[in-house]
């Protein structure tokens, strides 16, 4: 049995004493000094509880204001010094935000990339822990996956899945396009609707996929059956979609009957895994599922989409990727595991959750049997993206705290700025890779150049 844990209510913080608080202040700013030296952001500054700001001589034009809530609220964002903490204490609502979240974002990049010894580091440590402990309030809400069994089996994979995307359907159409499309779009210009772009993204990969009226098309990880819609009416195909989200499924077929396209769109709640292989696809796409998939069990997903293809047939992924790391093998295994346990993302957005490089994904794939003919990146358009969602998000803020919770609004709100500045500062990066399945004459069926993947 898969379980998700909730984590149990605490306590409020209790009020301090006036010369408390007058020592949490002063406590505060000398911290922010260290952490910051002589030369502080430009583009964001603080302000306490009291409404002391920081620095003194910030400018009024400031992007973003992170509010400090209480006087213990750098303690608990920064002890322990961990991306986690920073997360959880914004939920909890210790500091707030006021104004361009990308930007008060950029301030945990800023504090990373400061020189500083150990001794500089264990005398900020020990200045935070001279600020009063306090508990956080009780989450009514979002809680962290606490998800038990083997990693990446296929009762945990359900349960990860199921704990991001089936949060409320109501609550994701508040602020996606009208596919209710959860990948990144494609913008031509960059002055394009979400609408739009999420159409221009569809249609691309169905021209990469060379798709033909009949042909059978596979979609690893369907979502809401936006694409699979898109490709049935559009390009005529008989589309089959995969997904673990109870949710995703029933509104994905409640769209596709409404639509009239239920003869020709099937969606089951189902792991791709266990696809029988005996009716083979001619085309498959996944996008925005490789991701969940682990880098342990990548082999077994190329492998698998490799025997669910007919020979001569294409397959396109579209995933996020990692930056390089050229570290030993056994560090970056420690590194991922430590990483992934004080990791924001992966505690209260996206459970077991794991990208790598393109590089890696790539040489998997050929090792599968694939041969790679078109690799396309499309990082600035997800920054782009996910800035889209996030102004619709915060447009319907109130809606959305009634739907999910303070908390929950708040977990996507923080998750999405921090991927749009992860992507337009090139800390991760999105690919669409095209596949094919050669024939025995070595024959991969598509045209000798790309024009017509452009021109329509």
């Amino acid at each position: 049995m898969v379980t998700v844990e909730r984590d149990a209510p605490v306590s409020s913080p209790a009020p301090l004493h006036p010369d408390e608080a007058d020592n949490a202040r002063q406590i505060t700013l000398e911290v922010l000094n260290r952490l910051f030296g002589a030369a502080p952001p430009r583009t964001a500054a603080l302000r306490l509880w009291d409404g002391t700001c920081w620095p003194e001589n910030a400018p009024d034009d400031v992007a973003a204001t992170i509010v400090l809530n209480h006087p213990g609220a750098l303690r608990r964002m920064f002890l322990p010094p961990t991306e986690l903490a920073v997360g959880e204490a914004f939920i909890h609502k210790d500091f707030d935000i006021i104004g361009d979240l990308e930007t008060a974002c950029e301030l945990n990049e800023y504090l990373g990339a400061a020189p500083r010894t150990p001794a500089m580091t264990w005398a900020i440590l020990k200045l935070l822990r001279q600020l009063p402990e306090t508990n956080a309030p009780p989450l009514n809400g979002r809680h962290a996956a606490r998800l038990h069994g083997r990693l990446h089996s296929r009762q945990r994979d359900r349960a990860a899945i199921q704990y991001h995307y089936d949060v409320s359907n109501e609550f994701y159409a508040l602020w996606l396009d009208q596919h209710l499309t959860y990948s990144c779009a494609y913008f031509e210009t960059g002055n394009e609707d979400i609408n739009t772009a999420q159409e221009a993204k569809y249609d691309l990969i169905c021209r990469k996929l060379r798709l033909q009226p009949g042909e059978r098309l596979l979609d690893i990880g369907c979502g809401w059956g936006g694409l699979m819609m898109f490709a049935a009416e559009h390009y005529g195909v008989e589309a089959t979609g995969v997904t673990l989200s109870s949710q995703q499924a029933a509104l994905a077929r409640d769209r596709a009957a409404t639509a009239g396209l239920s003869s020709r769109v099937q969606v089951l709640l189902e792991d791709y895994r266990s696809l029988p292989i005996g009716m083979p696809f001619d085309k498959i796409v996944s996008v925005g599922m490789f991701e969940h998939v682990g880098r342990p069990r990548l082999p077994e997903y190329f492998a698998t989409a490799h025997r669910l293809l007919k020979t001569g047939g294409l397959f396109l992924n579209h995933g996020i990727a990692a930056q390089h790391d050229f570290q030993n093998p056994a560090r970056r295994a420690l590194d991922r595991e430590l990483s992934a346990r004080t990791s924001f993302i992966w505690n209260y957005v996206f459970p077991d959750g794991e990208l790598v490089p393109i590089s890696e994904a790539l040489g998997l794939a050929e090792r599968a049997g694939w041969e790679v003919r078109d690799v396309e990146s499309l990082r600035e358009h997800y920054a782009t993206t996910l800035r889209h969602w996030n102004r619709r998000l915060a447009a319907h803020e109130e809606e959305a705290k009634r739907l999910v919770g303070e908390e929950t609004y708040r977990v996507w709100r923080i998750y999405m700025a921090g991927s749009a500045y992860s992507f337009a500062h090139e800390r991760v990066s999105i690919y669409q890779a095209l596949y094919a399945k050669p024939d025995a004459a070595g024959k991969a069926h598509i045209p000798l150049t790309r024009r017509d993947i452009y021109e329509k």
